[in-house]
């Protein structure tokens, strides 16, 4: 069995393996928005909604993450406007949308002769095709992640709990509401590279609910969940080399698989930590 540390894989991977802890690193910090405020929904509709652009893109052969991020804009305005204006709920709102957009997605992509290829990467995404305009790409977006979400710390907590505190407290919070939309897009439009449409909110959700019950502070909490999302990249990787699996799917499988192995060793860690207490009570008691 071949090493990852031979040339050849290691070359082959090093991108790749890159680019995905670059995704990992901007869906843990934004994932733990997403989870808090149970924006869940909104990130799945985001995936759905850049599909139209990409598909231009991608039959008129020009940058598909322009086009993705240009679609995923117009989604994201047409949701919002269906919530002020309309008369349906958010959730309804959301799921016509992005059923629409991914319909008319695939409807445009399927004129292309490429249909196959094309609807596979859009969806499931190819990572292992990541090159250094892609790395970079998610480099500057990382970065962009990291300065917002520091800078507008407070606010975007203020809003998560109480929108009216905010108010009162100067904090600006329609526009922390949309910087937080704008985040999403954001991670959804540059990870989309790396695992795909549909399996993004994979890495944005399941790094961020891993971590929840390890800690209750927000900053720690955003370094588990990149923490966890790194973990799933890695794992990913190796079990689609030496499985032959799909790459994305196997990213997106091993996050989900870390959050359910974190809830169970965390409730183990509880039920440690109270046995000791629970006999103290007996003894007392006899």
């Amino acid at each position: 069995m071949p090493s990852l540390a031979d040339p050849p894989i290691a070359d082959f991977l090093a991108p790749a393996l890159a680019g995905g802890l670059l995704a990992a690193l901007i869906c843990g910090v934004v994932g733990t928005w997403v989870v808090i405020r149970g924006m869940a929904f909104f990130g799945e509709a985001i995936g759905h909604g850049m599909l139209p652009g990409v598909a231009v893109a991608t039959v008129l052969g020009l940058p598909v993450l322009v086009g993705g991020a240009l679609s995923a804009v117009v989604m994201s305005g047409l949701i919002g406007l269906l919530q002020r204006r309309g008369r349906l709920s958010y959730d309804t709102s959301i799921g016509l949308l992005f059923v629409g957009m991914l319909s008319l997605g695939v409807i445009v992509v399927s004129h292309s002769r490429t249909f196959a290829t094309d609807a596979t990467v859009m969806l499931f995404g190819d990572i292992l095709a990541i090159g250094v305009s892609e790395i970079l790409v998610l480099g500057v977006t990382a970065a962009l992640t990291i300065a917002v979400a520091v800078a507008f710390h407070r606010p975007f907590v203020a809003v998560a709990f109480d929108a009216r505190i905010a108010q009162a407290l100067g904090l600006r919070p329609q526009l922390a509401k949309l910087l937080q939309v704008g985040l999403v897009t954001l991670a959804v439009v540059a990870s989309y590279k790396a695992v795909g449409s549909l399996l993004v909110v994979g890495l944005l959700l399941a790094p961020s609910v891993a971590a929840s019950p390890w800690t209750t502070r927000i900053p720690f909490r955003m370094c588990a969940a990149v923490g966890f999302g790194g973990a799933a990249v890695v794992l990913g990787l190796l079990v689609s080399w030496y499985a032959s699996t799909a790459t994305g799917a196997s990213i997106a499988a091993s996050a989900i698989l870390l959050a359910f192995s974190s809830a169970v060793a965390h409730r183990m860690w509880d039920r440690t930590r109270s046995q000791p207490l629970t006999d103290r009570k007996r003894e007392k008691q006899s």
